[in-house]
């Protein structure tokens, strides 16, 4: 994935109630996340971002060179723009801590999702990304895929259900 200077949407504001994919490259697209430490570090730091900014992490995946998220708004309040900016703040900065070099390219890449349809297309690719680069034949088997709202088989039943 190269990284030009993708924007963000100018008619859009980025707030509420709304769902997200987002997908996050690790600088330079080095193999960051193939370590439990290093995933659970910049997990802990993207759920303390969601936290903060009342988002819901639906889905996630870590690859070793970039991180997929599934994300919801919780209120009107809810602020994608500044999740995105913390998450990466607070995981680079707890990265570079622990490891000295940089976690994250500069720009990422966002979709906004307009319904439940796109959001469980968008939950099965998330999920099946470990298995189309032949890491895993089975979700199940990545250990750094998963979701902070449901259990693992819940949410890949509901995205089967979605064919």
């Amino acid at each position: 994935m190269l990284t030009n200077t993708p924007g963000h949407l100018k008619t859009f504001d980025y707030l509420g109630l709304y769902r997200y994919s987002l997908t996050f490259c690790t600088d330079r697209r080095r193999a960051r996340f193939t370590t439990d430490a290093v995933v659970d570090l910049v997990k802990q730091q993207i759920l303390r971002a969601a936290t903060e900014n009342q988002f819901a992490v639906i889905a996630y995946c870590f690859m070793p060179d970039h991180l997929h998220l599934l994300i919801e708004g919780r209120s009107d309040a809810s602020d994608c723009k500044r999740f995105i900016a913390l998450a990466k703040q607070y995981s680079g900065y707890y990265f570079k801590r622990a490891y000295r070099e940089s976690l994250w390219q500069r720009y990422g890449y966002e979709r906004v999702l307009r319904d439940d349809e796109a959001s469980k297309v968008a939950a099965r690719y998330i999920l099946e990304n470990p298995i189309r680069r032949r890491l895993v034949e089975r979700v199940e088997d990545y250990p750094y895929v998963g979701s902070e709202e449901y259990e693992l088989a819940h949410l890949l039943e509901d995205v089967a259900r979605s064919d």
